[in-house]
């Protein structure tokens, strides 16, 4: 059986914006920083489960968006400053 985390799923306890000068970014809480870290030991130590694979796809996929989402807010910043 082929379980699916929902990106979804992790913004409502995983995401936070912070103001960075006047810059508004989205980051990772605490609690979910920690959370791909200990997935990435996990990995690392080959002991991930599964489940824990596709979370820490997951995880993944949703620091490339708010990467990317950051690096347009960052860029468009500079060409109206």
């Amino acid at each position: 059986m082929n379980t699916v985390l929902k990106l979804s799923s992790l913004l409502p306890k995983g995401m936070r914006i912070q103001q960075i000068n006047h810059l508004t970014l989205f980051k990772f809480t605490d609690e979910l920083g920690d959370r791909l870290q200990t997935l990435l030991d996990k990995k690392k130590a080959d002991t991930l489960t599964a489940t824990e694979n596709l979370e820490l796809e997951a995880i993944a996929e949703l620091d490339e968006i708010f990467s990317y989402i950051n690096a347009a807010i960052s860029s468009r910043s500079l060409r109206t400053d």
